[in-house]
C-alpha cells in the first residue's frame, strides 16, 4: 500500500528542507533517514565514514530504511539510497518516490561542505564523479522526476503534492 512519500535526489538537492514543507501542506509525518541513523548510531554520518568507511553507512542507511513500517509518511532518505535495492523495492513498496532533480552548477553553488558533509562515496570520487553515477540510479528508481533548477522549496513541495497519487 502506497501511503508514503518518498524524496530522492542528491546531497544539497533539497530533499530534508522540501519533505518538511510537504509533511506539513499534506498533514503527514516526516522521517529524515540521515537523522535516524545518526539518533541510532549516535554519530554524525562524518563520524561514522571516518571510523569505518562508506560502506558501512550505506550498510547501517539500508538496514534503517528496511526496519521502517510507516504510513502517511514523507520520507527524506540519504543520498545514497538507491544503491541498494533492497531499500529501494521496500520504498517502492510503501510510497510514491519522487527524485528532487537538480543540476551539477546548481548543487555546486548549495554545497560547500563536500569533504566533510557525511556523504557516502569513495575516499577518491570527486563531485562529479558522484554524480553521474547517481543519477541513473534516480532515474531508475523515480516515479516522478521533478526538475528543482528553476523552481523554491514551497513550489516544489505543491508539485509534488499535485503530482502524487496515493492510496488511501
Amino acid at each position: 500500500m502506497k501511503s508514503n512519500i518518498t524524496l530522492i535526489g542528491m546531497p544539497g538537492a533539497g530533499k530534508s528542507t522540501v519533505g518538511i514543507i510537504l509533511a506539513k501542506n499534506m498533514t503527514f509525518g516526516y522521517i529524515d533517514t540521515d537523522i535516524l541513523i545518526q539518533i541510532n548510531q549516535q554519530k554524525s554520518l562524518q563520524q561514522i565514514i571516518d571510523q569505518s568507511d562508506h560502506w558501512n553507512l550505506r550498510h547501517i542507511e539500508e538496514n534503517e530504511i528496511l526496519k521502517l513500517n510507516i504510513q502517511k509518511q514523507v520520507i527524506a532518505t540519504g543520498g545514497s539510497v538507491p544503491y541498494s535495492h533492497k531499500a529501494m523495492t521496500l520504498l517502492q513498496d510503501i510510497s510514491q518516490i519522487v527524485f528532487l532533480k537538480v543540476s551539477i552548477d546548481e548543487l555546486k553553488r548549495r554545497i560547500h561542505n563536500y569533504e566533510t558533509r557525511g556523504i557516502a562515496k569513495a575516499p577518491s570520487q570527486t563531485f562529479m564523479e558522484l554524480f553521474e553515477e547517481r543519477q541513473v540510479l534516480y532515474e531508475k528508481y523515480a516515479e516522478i522526476i521533478i526538475d528543482c533548477d528553476a523552481l523554491n522549496q514551497d513550489e516544489i513541495a505543491e508539485k509534488i503534492q499535485k503530482l502524487t497519487v496515493l492510496d488511501q
